[in-house]
């Protein structure tokens, strides 16, 4: 039986309730996670419920990751072997291994990387004679992504809008589509469409999966997009024994597809089930909730909840009001310093929030000025690095020989001659043909027109491709392939030749070593490890808010510097969070374009309740652009903080400008945007 007893009420309730559909309402830091595994634990351990039959759903690897650790910490390794902890998208790609060839795809089907969708998106603007210098790839894709997020298929795709982006979407989206599954691959966005439409064309295949999962739970259930709401939806209809824990306060991913209605929905969705609310918070101090509440509750679309703690009120939370950019970076880098040395704190304590990532650019230099560490989250991640690419296009080749835009990528690299020429009249040979490009530069002999030199080196490519393949498929240790091939190659020395700067080459050659690393980690780790499954794990870190490497170095003693929206999930001893003003939090296209501020609102509802032990508020009263100073105003959500919680501080150099000719400035402006709403 599951030892119970540390739960708070409510805590009990959500993991005692365990038929039927259940709605947690879970305020932030308020033990979700804990929640989720002792459910789990619960049914595992005291319904006895075969752990084949538990499915549990979160948004990304780590997340996941964390959930499984405290699984097994719970339960014991042994007794939860077999629970699904997943992602949606690699939930997805379980389900498409074993149901994919229903829909007329091989399992061995590749998964495209952003990088890859935008190649062959560019290269079906080409056959339809789009300009590509007149128009971007990146938009068309990221239209046909919300498409997809959407579940409209290709020839259900209709122009949205009266712009040339749209009609172009809807032109590329079909022979977009066609070439992808010519190329037995599938992008990101098609892992949850194609699961939908594989279960409306097949009840069959949706009847075994309802029938494994009987027991469902979705976290964070407030950023599911229409796709992921429908695919958990089919599932859970068999049993109806769907709980979803998430909280509307904390949707933040409007942007990307997030649709919060679903969770205020939910009770609609599923007659009679049953609600219940985390309210108590572990995590921070009571003036820092307070302000967390007195904020979120201007908010008119949403489920009522007030966050308390039994930690009592703590520090009050401090306003620093300081001239401009530059005063702003300066006296939060010294209040750091102030706090490290009177508290004994270490700069892993402190965290620094922003809105835009190009907030950071002020902090990161004071920062270096004094000589303080610090890790920058939301940098270039390892696997979107080019030569980390390169490599990795070699071993899903290897995987599947039909993935053109993989074998495109490393065609000339490292360079062998091969000129762009030969591999268009290739190409276009080989859709004549209807045969793969690997297999078309096998039999570049066929080809009428291609001159010998050309044609010599294209079946050397390939020649050398079918041997690395033939190593791969006769089995046996796959970083000692992948090592193996990569010498034969000569990537190390072509890194070296292609970049003058020695040390450049060599961080690069060092990322390349890491693949093999990674490799042979995913090995050790895995019961039955293959190519495919080692790149389907590449394919899907594509869900991690940070990369590997940050992600260790959170753990330093290091200040963090990262966005409001990075920071979701997190947690800091001291949260400063910069730039509250107008048109920066709340940003102003949300002011000027969309006309709602309700994301907004719960972006700085997240900022404040990262913070545990204290919160400082800063903004400015001019800023830079362009290198001339303007005039900045309070954000409003400043105004909706009980005064009493807040303790008004001026820069340290803010020279004539005190913190009462501030707050009177603040004062005006709030009465001049009262007036102007009539209120």
């Amino acid at each position: 039986m599951l030892d119970l007893h540390t739960l708070n009420p409510q805590q009990l309730q959500a993991v005692k309730h365990t038929e039927g559909p259940l709605l947690v309402l879970a305020g932030a830091g308020s033990g979700k996670t804990r929640v989720i595994t002792c459910r789990i634990g619960y049914l595992l351990l005291n319904r006895q419920v075969p752990p084949e039959n538990i499915l549990a759903v979160t948004f990304t690897n780590k997340a996941a990751r964390e959930m499984k650790e405290r699984m097994e910490e719970l339960v014991g390794r042994e007794r939860c072997k077999g629970v699904i902890l997943s992602t949606f998208h690699s939930l997805g790609v379980r389900i498409l291994r074993r149901e994919i060839p229903l829909l007329g795809y091989r399992k061995n089907f590749s998964i495209y990387s952003t990088s890859d969708q935008a190649g062959l998106v560019r290269q079906v603007m080409r056959e339809v004679n789009i300009d590509g210098k007149k128009f971007n790839a990146e938009t068309i894709l990221w239209r046909i992504s919300a498409a997809k997020n959407a579940l409209i298929p290709p020839d259900r795709f209709q122009p949205r809008f009266a712009d040339d982006y749209e009609t172009l979407a809807a032109t590329v989206y079909p022979r977009y589509q066609e070439a992808l599954k010519a190329c037995n691959a599938v992008d990101f966005d098609d892992i949850i469409m194609l699961t939908v439409e594989l279960f409306r064309k097949h009840p069959e295949a949706l009847a075994r999966w309802q029938e494994r999962f009987r027991y469902i739970m979705v976290d964070e259930y407030q950023d599911t997009n229409p796709s992921q709401y429908l695919l958990i939806h089919m599932l859970a209809e068999g049993h109806k024994n769907l709980c979803v824990v998430g909280d509307d306060d904390q949707s933040i991913y409007g942007w990307r597809g997030a649709d919060v209605e679903k969770i205020l929905a939910f009770e609609k969705d599923y007659k009679g089930c049953r609600v219940i609310k985390l309210e108590q918070n572990y995590r921070s101090t009571g003036n820092i909730l307070d302000a967390a509440n007195s904020v979120i509750k201007n908010n008119p679309k949403r489920k009522e909840k007030t966050l308390w703690t039994a930690a009592g009120p703590g520090r009050p939370i401090d306003l620093t009001v300081t001239r401009d950019d530059e005063e702003e970076a300066a006296t939060v880098v010294e209040r750091i310093q102030v706090e490290c040395f009177k508290h004994n704190l270490s700069y892993g304590d402190f965290a620094i929030l922003y809105r835009t990532n190009a907030q950071s650019r002020a902090f990161e230099e004071q920062l270096r000025f004094e000589g303080i560490p610090y890790v920058l989250i939301g940098g270039m991640q390892f696997f979107e690095r080019k030569e980390v690419k390169d490599a990795i296009s070699y071993l899903k080749v290897m995987d599947n020989p039909a993935d053109d835009q993989a074998l495109l990528r490393i065609v000339n690299f490292p360079r062998r001659g091969i000129g762009d020429g030969t591999v268009i009249k290739i190409g276009q040979w080989s859709m004549e043909q209807n045969c793969s490009l690997f297999e078309a530069f096998g039999r570049v002999r066929e080809i009428d027109g291609l001159a010998e030199g050309p044609g010599e080196k294209a079946r050397t490519f390939h020649a050398l491709l079918k041997g690395e393949m033939e190593s791969f498929q006769r089995g046996g240790n796959l970083a000692e392939k992948a090592r193996g091939m990569f010498k034969r190659l000569s990537i190390e020395e072509e890194l070296f030749r292609t970049i003058d700067d020695p040390a450049t080459a060599r961080r690069k050659v060092e990322n390349v070593e890491q693949i093999v690393n990674s490799l042979a980690g995913y090995e050790e780790k895995s019961r039955s490890p293959s190519l495919s499954g080692f790149l389907e794990k590449v394919s899907l870190m594509d869900e991690d808010r940070y990369g590997g490497k940050e992600k260790k170095e959170l753990g330093r003693d290091a200040v963090t510097l990262m966005s409001l929206h990075s920071s979701k999930g997190l947690e800091f001893p001291c949260v400063f969070l910069v730039g509250v003003e107008e048109e920066i939090l709340p940003h102003k296209k949300s002011i000027y374009e969309d006309f709602s501020i309700d994301e907004e609102r719960r972006l700085c509802y997240v900022g404040i309740t990262r913070a545990r032990k204290h919160l400082t508020i800063t903004r400015c009263l001019y800023r830079k652009k362009y290198g001339k100073l303007e005039e900045r105003h309070p954000s409003r959500f400043l105004e909706e903080i009980p005064p009493h919680l807040l303790n008004h501080q001026k820069g340290e150099m803010a020279g004539a400008e005190t913190a009462e000719e501030a707050e009177r400035m603040a004062d005006d402006f709030f009465a001049r945007m009262r007036a102007m709403m009539g209120s």
